[in-house]
């Protein structure tokens, strides 16, 4: 009996140590160290490696190609790499070793974009702040199944909803936040920081109490990678339906589960629409074939200009008069944000769209901002567009 006992008790124990062999496998070394100064030191273990390079989302990008450093190796086999004073902001980055990518075994904190998986960091101050878990009341954010009749097929969004909303009665304005091409439900809330950038800005007074609707703008996706029943498959950019009128077409599907399943306030002085790139674009179809829906409409870096001349669709005919109509039926603001080092092909778009607008006497907010077509400028212009609604 004693033996079976102390053969049970050895078993358990062995067990547990197994599942948590993680933690008794601790890498020691530290990376990255955010410095009293804000300069960032990173730090790799690489003793039998030739080359290892760094890549960040500080670094100034030209065109696709993403900009790197070398990293200098030390007598102990640690490759180190420190950057210049960095303001605050969150970051991105990577390792190369040898030509391979590699994340940061010496960080826990990653999150994907599209298919690439980047460690991250965040220096703290400014608008930074904004991006942090601070001790406020927090909201909730759920995913949700919603039936698409238009896409014939049960879709996943991702909502979130302000502190106090599940113990109380209120009925809230909805904002629909929509991604860039390859993105998904989940861009928005890991990327973007928009949980953190509404909890914090809603506790602060800055912004109105709101519900945030997330959808995937890929109609050919039932949710994210990995997170439906078509299994672990491969993120791509090159989704069928991406920018073909069908997501804006069965946008109504989106809305008819929202309004149905959440307290919303069903009027067009407490419905807002925004996007960044490929959400830009749908954002400004969107708006312009749903009349008198939306009182506030955001387009971040819009992928205008962009759209394939092959494409037919009756979201996209007839947009002149649609724009015309839209100005008719009257809005309380129509915001748009750009990056000075943005693609040409879309910063032309925008110009282009501007131009029309103005050509008719449609009023709107203008913001040219440094930088690219970057989730650090989307992040910002979150920051600014979501305390200016239902006012």
């Amino acid at each position: 009996m004693k033996t079976t006992l102390s053969l049970i008790l050895f078993g358990l124990l062995s067990y547990a140590l197994h599942a948590q062999q993680d933690i008794f496998a601790r890498n020691e070394i530290i990376s990255p160290e955010i410095n009293a100064d804000h300069t960032v030191t990173f730090r790799l273990f690489g003793p039998e490696a030739s080359e290892v390079t760094i890549t960040g989302s500080w670094m100034p990008r030209e065109g696709f190609s993403a900009p790197y450093k070398e990293m200098q190796k030390g007598d102990s086999g640690v490759w180190v790499y420190t950057t210049k004073v960095l303001e605050p902001e969150l970051y991105r980055y990577s390792f190369s070793v040898d030509g391979i990518r590699n994340t940061d075994p010496s960080n826990a904190h990653a999150i994907r974009d599209v298919g690439s998986i980047s460690n991250i960091f965040l220096i703290e101050g400014g608008i930074a702040d904004l991006y942090k878990v601070n001790d406020v009341p927090h909201g909730t954010v759920a995913f949700r199944w919603y039936d698409s009749p238009g896409n014939h097929k049960k879709r996943r969004l991702t909502v979130y909803t302000p502190a106090g909303y599940e113990n109380g009665k209120k009925k809230y304005p909805v904002l629909y936040l929509l991604h860039g091409i390859g993105g998904d439900e989940e861009a928005w809330i890991g990327s973007g920081r928009a949980i953190q950038i509404l909890d914090n800005l809603i506790a602060q007074g800055k912004a109105k109490p709101m519900i945030v609707v997330m959808p995937n703008g890929n109609v050919a996706q039932k949710a994210a990678p990995g997170m439906s029943s078509d299994g672990f498959v491969v993120p791509s950019f090159r989704l069928p339906n991406t920018m073909d009128g069908t997501f804006e077409a069965t946008f109504i599907d989106i809305m008819n589960f929202v309004e149905s399943n959440y307290r919303t306030i069903k009027s067009k002085k407490s419905r807002a629409i925004a996007g960044l790139s490929m959400g830009g674009f749908h954002t400004a179809n969107i708006s312009l074939n749903y009349p008198n829906t939306f009182d506030y409409i955001g387009l971040f870096s819009s992928a205008l200009g962009v759209q394939s001349n092959n494409v037919s669709s009756p979201i996209y005919e007839n947009r002149d008069e649609k724009l015309q109509q839209q100005n008719e039926n009257g809005f309380k603001l129509y915001w748009m944000a750009i990056g000075n080092g943005d693609m040409e092909r879309i910063l032309k778009g925008n110009q282009d769209f501007r131009e029309k607008m103005d050509g008719i006497g449609m009023k709107y907010v203008y913001k040219e901002t440094d930088g690219g077509h970057t989730w650090e400028n989307w992040r910002k212009y979150l920051s600014e567009f979501v305390p200016l609604l239902f006012k």
